[in-house]
């Protein structure tokens, strides 16, 4: 089962009072109600299909897409090209740092509290802790 992307995305849309221009996310937020309503949305869409193993890299693609292609075999042929490529490959230096840095430098496992509002609570004392923590190295430079 995917994640919902449609509350992700109005969740960006509130915060920087406009709709992103793409996204890419990994496997777990592949659907095709996901992508579609990407689409609808006008964002360009880089959603990875499969789990790929560290390392892997899609196969590359040329020439025309052929007509019969199913619609998540068109999604891998996307991420294939050269653009989708180096697209995606900017989601593990952007977004990946922080969640090994929250793991590995904080210590973060688990969460100590249960439930969606507690964790959430917890999560966001976590994010204001290593946004602190940046601010601050960046102040001392």
């Amino acid at each position: 089962m995917s994640v919902r992307f449609e509350p992700l995305v109005e969740q960006i849309e509130e915060n920087l009072g406009e709709r992103p221009k793409e996204t890419s996310a990994d496997s777990g937020y592949y659907s095709e109600p996901n992508v579609m309503s990407l689409r609808r949305r006008g964002i360009d869409d880089y959603v990875c299909p499969d789990r790929l193993k560290h390392g892997q890299k899609p196969p590359r693609v040329r020439g025309r897409i052929p007509k019969d292609l199913s619609f998540i075999d068109r999604v891998r042929r996307k991420l294939s090209t050269k653009r989708g490529r180096v697209t995606y490959t900017l989601r593990k230096q952007i977004a990946e740092p922080v969640f090994g840095q929250m793991k590995q430098g904080r210590g973060l496992r688990q969460f100590l509290l249960r439930g969606l509002e507690k964790v959430d609570g917890e999560w966001s004392l976590w994010c204001t802790g290593h946004n602190l923590l940046k601010v601050w190295a960046a102040a001392a430079r």
